[in-house]
């Protein structure tokens, strides 16, 4: 015999399911935006003794990055009740801010390493 098929779900799980992306985008940028904070704050105590650098300016337009991704994920998650599509569009641009952010400090970080910034 075959299993019958399994009930469907209500839109609101299904809604909700469909968030896993920006709930986990949402607490990883804050992680990330306390990063660059933290970078910012370590280029300016070395920048005393070696010498100024845009090291921190970029590093501070990379945590406005994930600012953006953060809030667009809040925004995904608050909005998911009353409009699916939106929710979903504000979960893309959280998705693609957050992306942007990573390679951006990886680039930041090796530039900074090999000493071009």
């Amino acid at each position: 015999m075959s299993e019958p098929p399994p009930p469907p779900r209500d839109d609101r799980a299904q809604t909700l399911a469909a968030l896993a992306l920006a709930r986990d985008i949402l607490p990883n940028s804050g992680t990330m935006i306390g990063v660059c904070t933290t970078l910012v704050g370590l280029v300016k105590i070395i920048e005393r003794d070696s010498g100024a650098s845009r090291v921190d300016e970029y590093g501070a337009l990379i945590g406005v990055l994930f600012l953006i991704s953060a809030l667009t994920s809040y925004l995904a998650i608050r909005i998911a009740p009353t409009s699916a599509a939106t929710s979903r569009r504000c979960e893309r641009v959280a998705d693609v801010f957050f992306l942007t952010g990573l390679c951006s400090l990886v680039v930041l970080g090796a530039m900074f390493a090999f000493e071009t910034v």
